[in-house]
């Protein structure tokens, strides 16, 4: 009960949301994402619309600071579960949920799961990836 209190206060904050999500529905996006990481970085955030640690990772999230020059991919994979397939296979990354996937240049050069997924962490990736 107290998750399921905590999941409907954190998605119900969506109003303050920084992030500019582009909605993942369809497996051909996912060349589509190779190729923009040519230019720019582009995130992958995988979630769980059934679990309250996901929804308050996409709470967080929102209420972060967006990265600039960043394409952000949201992917509800209950809905779209062979999208999320996909990724662990095209990307060589382990299915989980919540999940960030960091892709430069066509691969995954940074991956995080659950509470371990941060803003501040995934700016520093950013950063350090354009180096």
């Amino acid at each position: 009960m107290v998750n399921l209190l905590l999941f409907l206060l954190f998605t119900s904050l969506s109003y303050l949301c920084n992030m500019n999500w582009i909605k993942l529905t369809d497996e051909s996006q996912l060349e589509l994402i190779k190729q923009e990481s040519n230019t720019k970085p582009v995130l992958i955030f995988k979630h769980s619309t059934r679990c309250s640690i996901s929804g308050m990772v996409k709470s967080r999230l929102e209420r972060g600071e967006a990265p600039e020059n960043t394409l952000c991919y949201y992917l509800d994979l209950i809905q779209f579960r062979s999208i999320s397939n996909k990724i662990a296979a095209i990307f060589t990354v382990y299915h989980e949920s919540p999940q960030i996937l960091l892709i430069k240049n066509g691969e995954c050069i940074y991956d995080e799961s659950h509470n371990g997924i941060d803003m501040n962490d995934i700016l520093e990736q950013i950063n350090f990836s354009k180096n």
